[in-house]
């Protein structure tokens, strides 16, 4: 039995090394971030600090930035439009991946389109149309611009062309139509493409602070994005509490992140495979 070659080896270890080097720019500026945080208020940050870890910086962040009620409409706001974008995209995408109709390529089309204009250009329409509707900071004003996303409607549309034809038409014998297959037979399949794009939904919303930013003046408003924007004027001098702040803010997506992580990569790798 022959040996494998070694010439195979070289690239494996450029590859392991390019992994390696990657992760290294990705997770040095984090740990930067965790251990600052941990040093004395005030201090002058440094990368390792010879003081005993502490978590006052935490506890004052926490209760001067007010975090509480932001993470409270942060985790409201992200979980209706997360809510609204999977209905919208599984309804959409079943209809471009399964009905024929004239025109579906068309709009298809229209649909990518969409991905490629900045929201920044339809902040002005938006906004007039949320002021007409009497929008204006309430949180529906924070729900309502991102309700529906091409995005959302292409992922599904994908990976709903990976779900066997043959499924459809035994439900169909059996008597059921087509809201009772997609909520019976394609959702449940789709499982690793709604994980991404509730992940990848959840944290842009969680993340973003332009709406908040444009649509709302309350201040009972405020998500977490706008309250570490003004805690950071605060206290643009002191890098351990801002630290401290920047991890707050960060911790719940994190972990988000790597309990769905495997449906992710289930979910991308799948997606445009087509039997």
């Amino acid at each position: 039995m022959s040996k494998p070659s070694s010439n195979f080896k070289y690239p494996l270890i450029w590859s392991l090394g390019v992994l390696l080097l990657g992760a290294t720019v990705v997770l040095l500026p984090l740990c930067v971030v965790f251990l600052t945080s941990f040093a004395p208020s005030g201090a002058t940050p440094t990368l390792f600090s010879k003081n005993s870890w502490s978590f006052a910086n935490y506890r004052e962040a926490w209760q001067r930035g007010k975090f509480l009620l932001a993470f409270a409409n942060s985790t409201l706001v992200a979980l209706a439009v997360t809510g609204f974008q999977i209905v919208t995209s599984a309804l959409a995408g079943y209809a471009l991946a399964r009905l024929k109709f004239r025109g579906r390529q068309a709009l298809l089309l229209i649909v990518l389109a969409t991905l490629v204009i900045p929201f920044q250009l339809l902040v002005i329409p938006i906004f007039l149309v949320l002021k007409w509707g009497h929008l204006i900071n309430t949180y529906w004003a924070l729900i309502f611009p991102t309700a529906a996303n091409g995005f959302g409607i292409f992922l599904l549309r994908q990976y709903f062309l990976t779900i066997p034809v043959e499924l459809e038409e035994a439900a169909a014998i059996d008597g059921a139509n087509r809201l009772q297959i997609l909520w019976r037979i394609m959702l449940p399949l789709a499982r690793p493409a709604l994980v991404t794009l509730f992940l990848f939904t959840f944290i842009g919303e969680w993340n973003d602070l332009f709406k908040p930013l444009v649509f709302t003046t309350r201040p009972e408003l405020r998500t977490v994005q706008l309250a570490l924007a003004e805690f950071q004027e605060q206290f643009t001098n002191n890098w351990p509490l801002l630290m401290a702040a920047v991890t707050i803010a960060t911790i719940p997506v994190l972990l988000l992140f790597i309990l769905g992580q495997r449906q992710l990569i289930r979910g991308i790798a799948t997606t445009g495979m087509k039997n």
